[in-house]
């Protein structure tokens, strides 16, 4: 229960926010959320079962809601509060604006750090090793490199992906980037790389700021870097992505189509090395009990090259997959899983092993970090390969009459990948997170979906927990009075080839040059097409993956203060945790509802099982993960009560479908203007 001296503690919690907070004004759904909150994490509905579904319109104050809530009470608890979101922008805001805020008026002695994993991280030694290589990179990339090198020693950068001063191109990332073979603590020369620094915080903090990904992660080894579940409240904001993140993190993939002699020649070039850097030390034994693992993989690996390539060429048409319809694999795919797994699992034993003896010998003086470097990269490759396949075939192993996984193929120019994928993440979440956990909130302004908690309360597995608190709080925006919803007439359906020249036509026409524009598209590459149009019509852009999100946000907000307008071009991820508020955005433009491809493997074998349950897949699965898109992308327009602006939707299915009225009916109640 929550005792009256908590109730008076988080009281006098709000005051001082309401206080000190700039333009602030009274919201009685604020004050519901904070109640409702409170009583759910002090177990006043259920003793032990305390999970709360939390939908909190924009401007309910959300995030400060529950920060009032649950920081007294983990404190008083002696629990940690772990804060997960889905987007670096709402992470950004908690860590760089609400958490300081907070913890400036609270009144509360607390700490708080924000939490990345690994491969966030650059490697200092290895930006290092690059830089002292010139021969292996044009020039252009060594100057990124030393230049990022420079801005670390000022620290001008703080060593992560995300505040990296320039877009770094993937390629050049995966060169710097922290993992735990390449950038271990035990090594001397790696204590004061960024990783090691940042988690030297975690200790001593009471709140933890992460993404649905690494807390699932956690979860899953065994809470390495969190606390354990029973030691901690957690707060899962933008909750209505954690089932797909769920089922990216449970998933694997491993390409099916590598050269047995490519990896066995890396073994080899291994082998030379160690003996003429460390002739007569143990790790030469652990080599060759690595040698013989990966001839046993690769054993059982060849007549599965064979089987595949047979796959290939009996399936019909163009598709660059083949699916395993009710996740059945052909005999001889499924008789090799087991032997697959378990070999490469041995594989990945002797490299773990042999990656600490060259540790202990490094840390003996005994092996230059040069060298123990280029020892590192090679079982560094080796390594990723069969993770990979050891995830692949566990997956594929799972008894074929009760898996409920997605599973196929899929060729590409080069190569052919397995790929495994749960149908439903329900259990896991259950036995990692909601039955161990001290108390869940899961919050988002979008948790329901066409008007009802079911859906998510199904997909997340929450439908048979008694003490299950579901909570909506309405948007106190007068959105009528405030924005319009403007969908025009276009000549061409969205399905239809020619719709993307339509949009290079006419979308100048739907843009305000002198305002503030984001204009949302379902697809790069179409994005692309139209924003090269739109640039010979003499439009200036900002794009999407043509700078960091960072760099054309400012930019994006520069030219707008600075009187130009701008026009700011996104896909799907600026849909939602984009805080543009006022007039850095009064036109939004979304060219295409947010329907999921639906030839992906994933997207049939979900249709498959509703189908065989009876269900109508298309109304059951597609349109209410599009409707729930939607209104997120339609709730960047008013982000605060005094802002105002248009929404133009350029997809008529929203008034031409039987489904359009219910998805259309689901937005926010701004006025609306359907052309004839």
């Amino acid at each position: 229960m929550l005792s009256d001296a908590l109730k008076q503690q988080i009281r006098s919690i709000h005051q001082q926010m309401k206080a000190n907070l700039p333009g602030y004004q009274p919201r009685p759904g604020q004050n519901q959320l904070v109640a409702e909150m409170a009583n759910i994490l002090a177990g006043s509905y259920h003793n032990h079962d305390r999970i709360g579904l939390i939908e909190a319109g924009t401007g309910t104050g959300k995030s400060l809601a529950y920060l009032m809530a649950a920081i007294p009470l983990a404190l008083a608890q002696k629990k940690t509060l772990v804060i997960a979101t889905a987007t670096v922008a709402l992470q950004e805001q908690l860590v760089n604006k609400d958490l300081p805020f907070f913890q400036k008026h609270s009144g509360i002695d607390f700490q708080f750090s924000l939490v990345k994993g690994r491969q966030r991280y650059a490697c200092v030694q290895r930006l290092q090793q690059q830089i002292q290589q010139p021969e292996l990179f044009a020039q252009a990339q060594l100057g990124q490199f030393a230049s990022l090198l420079e801005s670390w020693k000022n620290r001008s950068w703080l060593g992560d992906r995300d505040s990296l001063p320039e877009a770094l191109p993937e390629t050049s990332w995966q060169l710097l980037q922290a993992d735990a073979y390449h950038c271990p603590r035990q090594h001397a020369a790696h204590r004061n790389c960024p990783f090691h620094l940042a988690r030297a915080e975690i200790d001593d903090s009471q709140v933890l700021v992460v993404n649905h990904a690494l807390l699932l992660a956690d979860l899953d080894a065994g809470s390495s870097v969190l606390p354990a579940p029973e030691d901690c409240i957690y707060v899962i904001d933008e909750a209505h992505h954690l089932a797909d993140v769920g089922r990216d993190y449970f998933s694997a993939r491993a390409l099916l189509s590598s050269e047995a002699s490519l990896w066995q020649d890396k073994v080899q070039k291994l082998k030379q090395m160690l003996n003429k850097l460390l002739p007569q030390h143990a790790a030469i034994g652990e080599l060759l009990r690595l040698a013989d693992a990966t001839d046993e993989f690769f054993g059982h690996y060849q007549p599965v090259q064979r089987q595949i390539a047979t796959l290939f060429r009996a399936a019909a048409g163009d598709e660059p997959h083949v699916r395993f319809a009710d996740a059945i694999l052909p005999d001889l795919l499924q008789r090799q899983a087991e032997p697959l797994r378990d070999s490469s699992q041995k594989v990945l034993t002797s490299i773990d092993k042999l990656f600490q003896l060259l540790l202990e010998v490094a840390n003996d003086g005994k092996l230059s970090t040069s060298s123990l470097a280029s020892l590192q990269q090679e079982l560094s490759q080796l390594q990723q390969k069969f993770s990979s396949q050891a995830e692949l075939w566990a997956c594929w192993n799972q008894s074929q009459q009760h898996v409920s996984q997605a599973r196929w193929l899929e060729a590409d120019a080069q190569h052919i990948s397995g790929h495994a994928c749960p149908l439903s993440v329900s259990f896991q979440l259950e036995d990692l997170l909601f039955s161990q956990a001290q108390a869940v909130l899961l919050c988002s302004a979008t948790l329901k979906t066409l008007g009802s908690f079911e859906h998510i309360s199904r997909e997340l597995g929450l439908t048979e927990h008694p003490g299950l608190r579901r909570l909506e709080v309405a948007s106190p925006f007068a959105f009528r009075e405030r924005g319009l919803i403007h969908i025009p007439r276009l000549n061409t359906e969205p399905t239809a080839d020619a719709f993307t020249d339509e949009l290079c036509r006419r979308l100048a026409g739907f843009l305000q040059p002198d305002a503030g524009n984001l204009v949302l598209f379902a697809s790069y590459w179409q994005m692309e097409q139209v924003a090269a149009a739109l640039r010979q019509q003499g439009l200036s852009l900002l794009v999407q993956g043509e700078a960091s999100r960072q760099a054309l946000l400012e930019l994006h907000k520069s030219k707008i203060e600075g009187g130009s307008g701008s026009i700011l071009f996104g896909t799907q991820s600026f849909s939602e945790g984009l805080d543009l508020p006022g007039k850095l955005l009064t036109n939004l433009v979304i060219t295409k509802l947010p329907f999921a491809v639906p030839t992906s493997p994933f997207e049939a074998a979900m249709a498959e099982a509703i189908t065989k349950r009876g269900g109508n897949a298309f109304l059951t699965l597609t349109v209410p993960a599009a409707a729930r898109k939607l209104v997120q992308a339609c709730g960047r327009l008013l982000r605060q009560e005094q802002d105002y602006g248009r929404i133009v939707i350029l997809d008529r299915r929203l008034v031409s479908k039987s489904y359009g009225s219910a998805m259309l009916n689901a937005l926010p109640p701004f006025q609306r203007q359907i052309d004839e």
